[in-house]
């Protein structure tokens, strides 16, 4: 049985994450050690709230080391919202310097008319990475559910795996590098797609431990 470990660092609304992941079929494990990070088969990073906060309590219980030598050795990981902020080098929204796992910044939103910020309710993606494996057996341009004021623009466009349009402005809605998958929508509150994204990392977990 593979054990996907669920950080626990005081910014996540961890019971939804948990619930969806074990409606996926997985096991999920509330982690908030580095012991317990490296020896799961899988790491999901959830978040709700601010990018300083974030990152000051992740460096505070010892685990950005281990996070960032989890995603090197090749363990699946998954990053939901600012759980995909944090990954990148900094954040209009803070002072604190980022992961830098992924180079980039998180940036605010543009105010224009006709838009609310947050961007938050149901919207749609567009697939820039349609082979990936978070994306298989699903319609094209699914609906997922977000809210975030902020959103993440990396360096390399390559990674990328997806993009949502708010008003005129088109930014990067997950990114796919390897065996490092995050998106910035929240899958536990997106209905039948949202459960299709999970079970997919989940079936790209227990492929890999059976390897």
């Amino acid at each position: 049985m593979a054990t996907i470990a669920v950080v626990d660092y005081d910014m996540g609304n961890l019971h939804s994450a948990c619930k969806g992941l074990e409606n996926a079929g997985a096991t999920p494990k509330i982690a908030d050690s580095a012991r317990e990070i490296l020896q799961a088969d899988a790491i999901v990073l959830p978040g709700v709230g601010s990018f300083d906060p974030a990152v000051q309590h992740l460096r505070s219980r010892g685990l950005e080391a281990p996070i960032k030598q989890a995603i090197a050795s090749g363990i699946p990981f998954l990053g939901i919202c600012l759980g995909l902020q944090i990954l990148f080098d900094s954040s209009e929204e803070g002072k604190e310097p980022g992961l830098g796992i992924i180079a980039g910044t998180v940036r605010r939103f543009t105010s224009e008319p006709g838009i609310t910020i947050p961007h938050m309710g149901w919207n749609q993606l567009q697939f820039t990475q349609p082979e990936c494996a978070l994306w298989q057996k699903l319609q094209p341009n699914p609906w997922v559910y977000f809210v975030h004021s902020y959103y993440v623009d990396p360096v390399n466009p390559q990674v990328r795996a997806a993009t949502v349009t708010h008003g005129s402005q088109t930014v990067t809605a997950a990114i796919a590098q390897d065996n490092l998958l995050a998106v910035q929508f929240h899958p536990e509150k997106s209905s039948t797609a949202g459960l299709q994204i999970l079970s997919n990392f989940v079936t790209q977990v227990r492929e890999k431990v059976l390897v």
